[in-house]
């Protein structure tokens, strides 16, 4: 995180003592400062070295690169829902994983302030559109708090250091050819801040109104008529190398259904791409530099967030990875697919910048199996739902529940079976089976058992030790897979299975024959699988996660990925907290309410 926190702070730093002019463009900070004006550091080395000692610096490179995860940045239109919480619960656990493992990794999510969409929203509400952005964007960014996301930067498109990257960004577009200025005729949609052509809309009877419309395909979102002179980016001119991208990445958007339409569009629907709207229409936005009768398209504004955050523009010569770019996953809703993999590609292949590593797209939430909207009032406020069921409930039944491919269906029903099943009759009741009983110490198994590491375990004992020595691998190989949620549920089953485990072995019932060693060979076990599912759980359910360790007796500095490995731990076994009573005593207590 420092280094994050670094790459941000000298790019600001820089900008404000030493500006910069190419070709015309001077940063926003520095004209209100009237500072005088001088170059960024050439984006190309000229420095001659040897083969042999780039190589090595590029693998250097390569291996001091932190792990960069993002969210979408969120409009700052409306307040959050639960869609919202959702992109960023899966970012955090990807994050957190990689923290896990060992790895420096940065989590960057923010809002989008800047458009049409927000404009009339401001507008509606007879509010200066920053007014309206200070006020929902502080709502976000208490959400990412009450959810206890881990972000290392929550980025807002109104930061003065984000206007300079941005207006720096339009600089290079323009210098390297690709923006031309052209009379623009087409489809405009407010609600997707996007242009469509005429084969992606269709005649449509509007739910609210009964009138009929003309609305995109895609969406189904209300489009308008548009005619307007303004900026446009080449983007066909891209069409060949971003197949051939795709073609040569072939797991670089995931799920895979989504990356076909994604090839699909650039094969059959790729047009020159609007990039700026007059200001006359739209003020509310960056102006584009020298031409302050054109603002510059909100999606563009907004896709350049993921390398301000990491120092853009103020990159050294091949030191972009300090910051975190290339990012290692986008995670972003089905609904933003194309603008992610087919315009930002693009815009970053026209100034030769590397490409994100991956795109992971999530299916959306509904609520009875329909379209969450405000107008219907099915609409899931995540700060309630926080507060209702608590916020590792809710981390854990959005990430169980929700899913990659499809889309995913909001019930309070589902949360009550989630926590019962799972949470409360699953882990919490393995740990007091495993824990509270008299007749057997925790401790004394883990002492006795890691020393000797008998090889004689009984058959039943055997069998679930090879079922436990596989959990974290595929767990990891669905975290490698983009797949929080499946990696979620090989967790869970080793709770399951450790459950039917030692109620088959039923050490109580042992403890009274006087037969020890199956007693302390099944708690052992059972005190394994129960270490190491907590140390797996951290990225998932936090809170409750630390809390099981240390009523299990693992040390804070014994958590780590290296130590969820059988007999990697002797110094467990006894508890660092009180334990309490009745329902205090209980990991997942009842729930006040359930429904």
């Amino acid at each position: 995180m420092e280094r994050f926190m670094a790459a941000s702070s000298r790019r600001f730093s820089t900008l404000k003592v030493a500006s910069v002019r190419r070709n015309g463009w001077v940063c926003q900070s520095c004209r209100a400062h009237r500072q005088t004006q001088m170059r960024f550091t050439s984006t190309t080395s000229t420095t001659n070295t040897t083969s042999s000692s780039s190589s090595s610096r590029s693998l250097r490179r390569q291996n001091d690169k932190p792990y960069y995860v993002t969210t979408p940045i969120f409009y700052v239109n409306a307040s959050p829902h639960v869609g919202h919480l959702y992109s960023m619960l899966v970012a955090d656990v990807l994050k957190r994983w990689e923290v896990l493992k060992g790895r420096e990794a940065y989590l960057s999510t923010g809002t989008d302030e800047h458009g049409m969409k927000v404009q009339r929203a401001a507008e509606l509400q007879d509010l200066h559109p920053k007014a309206l952005c200070d006020a929902n964007a502080e709502t976000f960014k208490n959400l990412a708090k009450k959810a206890n996301i881990a972000n290392d930067r929550f980025i807002r498109t109104t930061d003065p250091e984000h206007r300079d990257a941005v207006e720096y960004f339009w600089a290079r577009l323009r210098d390297s050819g690709y923006i031309y200025e052209n009379k623009h005729e087409g489809w405009y949609c407010v609600s997707d801040e996007t242009f469509y052509p005429d084969n992606m809309v269709e005649k449509r009877v509007s739910p609210m109104t009964g009138k009929t419309i003309i609305a995109s395909i895609e969406t189904g979102n209300a489009v308008e008529w548009t005619e307007e002179k303004n900026y446009h980016f080449r983007l066909t001119a891209f069409r060949d190398r971003l197949l051939e991208f795709y073609r040569d990445n072939p797991a670089w958007v995931v799920p895979g259904n989504r990356f076909s339409e994604v090839i699909d569009w650039v094969e059959n629907h790729l047009e020159d791409l609007s990039i700026s709207r007059p200001t006359s229409r739209l003020n509310w936005g960056i102006p584009v530099p020298d031409d302050p009768s054109q603002t510059i398209y909100v999606w563009l504004d907004a896709l350049v967030n993921y390398i301000t955050t990491t120092g853009y523009p103020v990159w050294q010569p091949g030191s972009e990875h300090v910051g975190g770019w290339p990012a290692d996953v986008h995670v972003v809703g089905k609904d933003i697919v194309r603008f992610h993999c087919i315009y930002w590609p693009a815009f970053l292949m026209a100034l030769n910048l590397p490409l994100p590593k991956q795109v992971l797209s999530h299916g959306h939430w509904l609520m009875s199996k329909q379209k969450m909207s405000k107008s219907v009032g099915n609409v899931v406020n995540p700060f309630f739902a926080l507060d209702r069921w608590g916020v590792d409930t809710m981390r854990y039944y959005l990430i169980y529940s929700g899913h990659v491919s499809e889309d995913a269906d909001y019930n309070n029903a589902f949360i009550v079976e989630r926590y019962k099943k799972g949470l409360q009759g699953g882990l919490g009741n393995l740990l007091h089976r495993v824990t509270r009983p008299k007749n057997w110490s925790v401790r004394q198994a883990v002492e006795n058992m890691t020393k000797t590491q008998d090889p004689s375990l009984l058959p039943l004992v055997q069998n679930h030790r090879a079922f436990l020595e596989q959990v974290v691998e595929k767990a990891d190989d669905q975290m490698k897979a983009l797949n929080p949620s499946w990696a979620l549920k090989e967790i869970m089953e080793a709770v399951f299975e450790t459950n039917k485990f030692f109620q088959e072995a039923a050490p109580w019932v042992k403890s009274k024959e006087g037969d020890t060693v199956s007693v302390e060979q099944t708690v052992f076990l059972a005190a394994e699988s129960l270490r190491i599912v907590g140390i797996l759980l951290q990225p998932f359910i936090p809170e409750k996660a630390s809390e099981l360790l240390d009523r299990l007796g693992v040390h804070p500095d014994r958590r780590s990925l290296e130590d969820a490995v059988l007999y990697r731990d002797d110094s467990y076994g006894t508890p660092l907290v009180d334990l309490g009573r009745g329902s205090q005593g209980s990991l997942f207590p009842l729930l006040p309410v359930e429904d």
